[in-house]
């Protein structure tokens, strides 16, 4: 697996789960401020669309995580 593929496997978990624990229809339901979490995900996305930079990614670079093709990893 490659780190962009990893990387949106994770932004796509935490907005499930953000959504899971802040919607207030959810069985799971915590709080509305876990929406914010789903802001700051989206935000990053929309970030590393431009400038490419991606914290995530200098993470799973030194974990030893395999660098294939164009991402928000380069």
């Amino acid at each position: 697996m490659t780190i962009e593929r990893v990387i949106r496997i994770m932004a796509g978990f935490f907005v499930m789960l953000s959504l899971l624990l802040g919607v207030e229809g959810s069985p799971l339901f915590v709080s509305r401020w876990f929406l914010a979490f789903t802001a700051f995900v989206g935000f990053n996305l929309f970030q590393s669309g431009f400038t490419n930079f991606c914290p995530p990614s200098i993470l799973l670079k030194k974990l030893g995580m395999k660098d294939d093709g164009p991402s928000c990893a380069r």
